[in-house]
């Protein structure tokens, strides 16, 4: 058979009520395929390649033809029925958990209910590992890249590293203590701070930001893993490129990504108090994989000559700006989770098992800076270029082994951070919420959109979700071939997150100074309503800690446009949104005080709920909620 002859496209037309097959040829010069959007359709070029692929047998006209096709289906009446019921929401509806702590399974599910006691499996030494497993990733390890840019020296880095981890710990802890206490997760507690309907924005912001990372991570992966292939086969760099320039991503890249997808899949759907074991396997393989790196780096390279001729040219005012952005820039890589990190604690076997964070956050990411220093500048001497990228730099070693146990490393670095930054606090956030298309109909009860679902999506769904919207849907390889405009906006959605950080430390610990009813939070008609459903004192504190900040977001994005100094506002976004909006906020909270939200005591069972409504009347909260009995907080 000649590989090699031309073969004219096919129409694939399948007759499922009669399990019949045949082929209908396309008329000549048909561009059904090219209708399809550009980036789906790199996707399926790949396939088409790939089995057409001189390297493979599999490359025969037929299964050529197979994949060159567009699909026309015809169902029988029964089929198009069964299909049918089987898209109905309610054949994918969760069971109704007796215990669930909302009046309705439509505001939760068992995933969305405070952690029982029987699951609060998360000790000291499992979030040391999870620290460790958090910190050793391709982002820390390029994080002193950005300052090395900005012109700072080695010596000024690292304390910018490690000033901005200790800010990042003691955040992390005020948030994660609340997490720890009260066992619920972020989407849930978020409603005490912004009020029911307001809190949807800060969760939906979480939910794009963590797909948007997810598939950006994802495909860091997949370089780590071309790094492996190519290590064991060689002849893997020469696989030739199939896809067209436009694609923005080549076949092997596109095959490397699939795999990493497809190992990076399985591990989502473990449980997050099963999870943990993954984090320690991480915890103890990588740091020493890197630990190796740093010391192959020093022997071939002495600091004398890798890190000593480094010292900044900056002075003065330059210098004093350069230090704070790079102070922000280390607050910004895990401003995410020090919003959302509730979403672990609550996993806490008590609230002093992730104490350990102020501890181990700082040192871990100080070092693993450190090493990314040294090990870029080591090879800037060897190979005379910068490559801040890990995997650039494995990409020039001649020892193959060395190569690989390397790249696995980095395959593991990454897992992890995908898993616990991305795809888990996503599941989480998605978890938890229903929302109307406005919190202001609610009352009219006019059409309604539901985003998301507490009766339809549980963690391992939400994870599922995660998966296929942020791993292909949202197509990281276009995304950082041709938009880095969107990247530095992406960037600069943290000018979100410091207020967030701020409100819930602020209301928490200042305001309901630790008294919080934990029923009413799953009500939307409970005492967190606030006005139809609007903490307007956060909604006050975002407007006046965000938009300071958007001169010089849109003067990153488009370098052309001058905004003069406010542009340092931005440099220090984080600093400034999570102090301006922690001060508003519990200024307007002292000024006028929403009275129906403070308690004598916090309300964390059913039991608590009924006490409180018999000593002070108050009808706030449905009392037809079911109760899940909720342990009565422990300290000790």
């Amino acid at each position: 058979m000649d590989h090699n002859a031309t073969v004219t496209p096919y129409r694939f037309e399948t007759c499922l009520s009669v399990n019949t097959i045949g082929f209908v040829p396309l008329p000549k010069n048909s561009d059904t395929l090219d209708t399809r959007p550009r980036a789906w359709r790199s996707i399926l070029d790949f396939f088409i390649s790939y089995l057409s692929s001189p390297i493979y047998t599999l490359r025969t006209p037929a299964i050529k033809t197979v994949f060159e096709c567009s699909f026309s289906l015809s169902f029988s009446p029964n089929m198009v029925s069964g299909v049918a019921q089987w898209l109905k929401p309610s054949a994918w509806a969760l069971e109704p958990e007796a215990s669930t702590f909302a009046p309705t399974s439509r505001w939760s599910n068992k995933d969305m209910d405070p952690v029982p006691v029987h699951q609060r499996t998360w000790s000291t030494r499992n979030y040391i590992a999870y620290w460790i497993s958090d910190a050793t990733n391709v982002a820390v390890w390029e994080l002193a890249s950005s300052m090395l840019a900005v012109g700072l020296s080695w010596r000024q880095a690292l304390p910018a590293i490690a000033v901005g981890h200790v800010i990042i710990a003691v955040v992390m802890v005020l948030n994660g203590t609340v997490g720890a206490r009260l066992h619920i997760a972020f989407p849930v507690l978020n409603r005490s701070s912004f009020g029911f309907w307001f809190s949807y924005f800060s969760v939906i912001s979480r939910i794009i930001l963590a797909m948007f990372w997810f598939g950006i991570q994802t495909y860091t992966g997949s370089q780590c893993v071309y790094q492996m292939l190519k290590a064991i086969w060689p002849s893997t760099a020469r696989i030739p490129n199939r896809l067209s320039e436009g694609a923005n991503i080549t076949t092997v890249g596109m095959m490397c990504y699939f795999i990493y997808w497809i190992i990076q899949f399985p591990l989502m759907l473990v449980s997050p108090q099963k999870i943990r074991h993954f984090f320690m396997l991480k915890a103890i393989i990588v740091p020493f994989a890197w630990i190796a790196i740093l010391i192959w780096a020093m022997v071939r390279v002495p600091p004398r000559v890798a890190l000593e001729p480094k010292h900044t040219a900056l002075s003065g005012s330059d210098l004093s700006w350069a230090w704070l952005s790079s102070l922000n820039s280390a607050l910004g890589i895990y401003s995410t989770l020090a919003v959302n990190i509730p979403d672990f604690t609550r996993y806490a076997k008590n609230e002093r098992a992730q104490f350990v964070q102020l501890l181990i956050i700082p040192t871990i990411f100080t070092l693993i800076g450190f090493v990314g220093i040294a090990v870029t500048s080591a090879g800037e001497v060897l190979y005379g270029e910068t490559l801040w990228n890990p995997t650039l730099l494995i990409d020039r070693w001649d020892n193959r082994a060395a190569a690989f146990f390397a790249s696995f490393s980095f395959v593991l670095a990454t897992l992890g951070t995908n898993i616990s930054a991305n795809s888990l606090s996503a599941a989480n956030d998605m978890t938890g919420e229903y929302c109307r298309f406005s919190p202001f109909l609610h009352r009219s009860r006019s059409i309604s959109m539901t985003v998301l679902f507490p009766r339809y999506i549980n963690i391992r769904r939400g994870q599922a979700i995660c998966a296929l919207l942020g791993g292909w849907l949202l197509c990281p390889w276009e995304i950082l071939a041709s938009a880095p405009g969107f990247l530095n906006f992406m960037n600069g959605y943290t000018v979100f997150l410091g207020p967030f950080a701020g409100i819930m430390v602020t209301d928490y610990w200042f305001i309901h100074k630790c008294k919080l009813d934990v029923p009413a939070m799953y009500d939307p008609n409970g005492r967190y309503k606030y006005w139809n459903g609007i903490n307007w004192r956060a909604f006050v504190a975002l407007l006046f800690s965000v938009f300071p900040s958007f001169p010089g977001l849109i003067a990153s994005i488009n370098t052309n446009v001058s905004v003069g100094n406010s542009k340092h506002i931005f440099d220090i976004a984080w600093l400034y949104g999570f102090c301006t909006a922690s001060f508003i906020f519990y200024v307007l909270s002292l000024v006028f005080p929403a009275k129906e939200t403070f308690m004598d005591h916090p309300i964390l069972e059913r039991d608590d709920l009924e006490s409180e409504k018999h000593h002070t009347g108050t009808n706030s909260v449905d009392s037809k909620m079911l109760g899940m009995t909720q342990e009565l907080h422990d300290r000790g």
